[in-house]
């Protein structure tokens, strides 16, 4: 088959084609829910599924690249294929989606000479190189080879960051030597001169948007005289950060919008479908003069939920399609009021009841969605076996001297927390300074005490200590590495030295913590412990607890009476929590858990009023309004 760009159409084999597409990232959702999400995007009336390709997930590290698990890409794509549906694909290299670093390595910048997004020479080898690793999994799948990729975008909102078209013709170049044959796009916002900067004559432009369809499809059309008029990103709803209000859209007011965009003639990829969560340390951050890390779900107010049922909106965009395009009948189970479950249907590469890890103890003892249909009740679990984090400190990390704190950078840390320390002498107290920046959020302690914590976010960086001679330690958390704008590439940590009334503090030793996948021997020793007494949690410290389970469904673990920290279930680390909101629970994939015997772990940087969590049977998406 071929797939092209005509004068007023896509061409499907030579005949007019309308692209009916919905994003799912395969690195938001668990592998063994890939086949779920996707069936049901069909079920929705779509025909095609867009995913970006997170670079940084692949490569955490100079020389790796892993295709394996819950990053395997080619797996993603044949189940998309055995829906009988078309891909389109974003490899970047940057993507912003809200993710760390908009998807680029932090190593690629930790010397400071690499550049970012631009026509600069080290930044291109190491593109050139992503690419290459990436050809065998796009290549032998494009529609030319009887895969379902038809379209590969090259950069993303590029005109909202730069105007330079030779950085644009080196990697457009770059992505046909790597034998990818398929029509290119760009995507841009139709506002200012971002469609024309952001693009090249040989990328077919399309627009990101959200609202006003036809005036936006007006400037595209302005833009791009000819070719088919696309919306490769019409935002139905929006992404929370920590802090700020549960971000929705009234589905009527969407579905209109749609409505407009299809009556124009235009195709569309709805972004988000589903959106997943931002599991682990994943979470990208906002810097636009105040710093707002995102949250761990990526609901985005989408048809399909982080729980992968669907709203109102799926029925609601359902119906707009249906007078599009040919829709397939809607199982009992997906119409109002059903369960959102769909019967599973074996696919390539894929058997019903697998159970795929991703770097974790995801796949022990899981089962499949087969088994996911026992009614299910909530369960209280008590975290009774407790060690504090300088009990798990040796099995977590190991120390290296520095004059002065050194970066996450430095240290090769892509996320998570370090630890830093030296002894001081101050009799009196002081006030201690950090020279640049924090980055993201510190917590001070004085042999053993909590003096304290310098936040980014209210741009503090500095903080009275009382009078200690002692242990100094500052333990710095990344709370997510800036995905957009001017600070993408910067590094994490205590930025310039450290100061008390003035004067330098140097012989510090730092730690990284070793967090995702957090360390066996750290697990052995929590499973260890004995068992103590009483409600209250004072951090940092971690706390576990097991439950019973007699089937497995999807979950939600509720964390009230905890401040700030992060959470594990049977190894697999669901990601941050934070009780300012708006986030009230974090997702548990059903493909996590296992009969019988599960184990939850919670790392409280502050103090929990209870011991209690509880895995609940159905997701709280009410969210504070913080």
């Amino acid at each position: 088959m071929r797939f092209a760009i005509g004068d007023t159409d896509f061409l499907l084999d030579g005949e007019p084609h309308r692209v009916l597409s919905g994003a799912i990232h395969y690195f938001r959702v668990h592998p063994d829910l890939w086949q779920d999400r996707i069936r049901k995007a069909k079920l929705m009336g779509l025909n095609t599924i867009e995913t970006y390709v997170a670079w940084n997930a692949h490569a955490p590290q100079p020389g790796v690249f892993d295709l394996t698990g819950g990053l395997d890409l080619g797996r993603f794509l044949d189940l998309v294929a055995a829906e009988g549906m078309h891909a389109i694909v974003r490899p970047g290299p940057y993507i912003c989606a809200e993710w760390s670093n908009g998807g680029l390595p932090y190593w690629l910048f930790a010397d400071g000479t690499v550049g970012v997004r631009r026509n600069e020479p080290g930044f291109l080898a190491a593109v050139s190189s992503y690419l290459q690793a990436l050809a065998p999994v796009l290549v032998p799948r494009q529609i030319d080879n009887g895969g379902p990729i038809v379209l590969v975008q090259v950069e993303n909102e590029y005109g909202a960051y730069g105007s330079d078209a030779s950085y644009l013709r080196a990697l457009e170049q770059m992505h046909r030597d790597i034998g990818l044959t398929v029509p290119f796009t760009s995507v841009d916002q139709p506002m200012g001169t971002m469609l024309e900067d952001g693009s090249l004559p040989s990328l077919h432009k399309t627009g990101s948007f959200g609202s006003r369809a036809t005036a936006r499809l007006a400037r595209l059309r302005l833009a791009q005289p000819t070719g088919p008029l696309m919306c490769s990103e019409f935002w139905d709803g929006w992404f929370d950060s920590w802090g700020e209000h549960h971000h929705t859209t009234p589905a009527a007011a969407s579905a209109s919008d749609l409505e407009d965009l299809l009556a124009a003639g235009g195709s569309v990829n709805i972004y988000m479908f589903h959106g997943g969560t931002n599991f682990g340390f994943t979470n990208g951050a906002n810097d636009k003069g105040v710093y707002r890390p995102i949250a761990t779900s990526y609901d985005y107010d989408a048809p399909l939920d982080e729980a992968g049922r669907p709203t109102e909106k799926f029925h609601a965009f359902r119906a707009v399609i249906e007078r599009y395009a040919p829709v397939p009948p809607l199982p009992t189970s997906m119409q109002p009021g059903g369960s959102g479950r769909l019967d599973p249907v074996a696919g390539p590469g894929v058997s019903a009841g697998s159970a795929v890890g991703s770097g974790s103890a995801v796949g022990s003892g899981g089962v499949g969605l087969e088994a996911r249909r026992a009614p299910a009740t909530d369960v209280a679990v008590r975290l009774d076996r407790v060690a504090p984090l300088a009990t798990l400190l040796p099995t977590l990390t190991s120390w290296t001297a520095h004059d002065v704190p050194p970066t996450f950078d430095a240290l090769g840390a892509a996320s998570g927390f370090v630890l830093h320390r030296t002894e001081v002498a101050l009799p009196t107290g002081g006030v201690l300074t950090v020279g640049t920046e924090v980055r993201d959020r510190a917590i001070v302690s004085v042999d053993g005490v909590v003096v304290g914590v310098l936040e980014r976010e209210h741009h503090d960086r500095a903080i009275a200590l009382p009078p200690v001679t002692g242990t100094l330690e500052l333990l710095v958390e990344d709370q997510g590495r800036v995905d957009y704008g001017p600070r993408i590439g910067e590094p994490k940590g205590l930025i310039g030295d450290v100061r008390v009334d003035g004067e330098l503090l140097s012989r510090w030793t730092a730690a990284p913590l070793a967090l995702d996948p957090i360390a066996p021997a750290a697990l052995s020793v929590l499973g260890d412990a004995t068992p103590s007494a009483g409600d209250v949690l004072a951090g940092p410290v971690f706390a576990s607890g097991s439950f019973e389970l007699a089937s497995v469904d999807d979950r939600y673990l509720c964390l009230d009476g905890f401040r700030k920290g992060v959470a594990w279930v049977n190894g697999f680390c669901l990601g941050r929590y934070w009780s300012r909101g708006p986030q009230k629970t974090l997702a548990v994939p059903g493909p996590v858990l296992r009969e019988g015997r599960n184990d939850v772990l919670v790392f409280e940087l502050h103090a929990a009023a209870s011991r209690t969590v509880c895995l609940l049977a159905e997701p709280d998406l009410g969210h504070t309004e913080g």
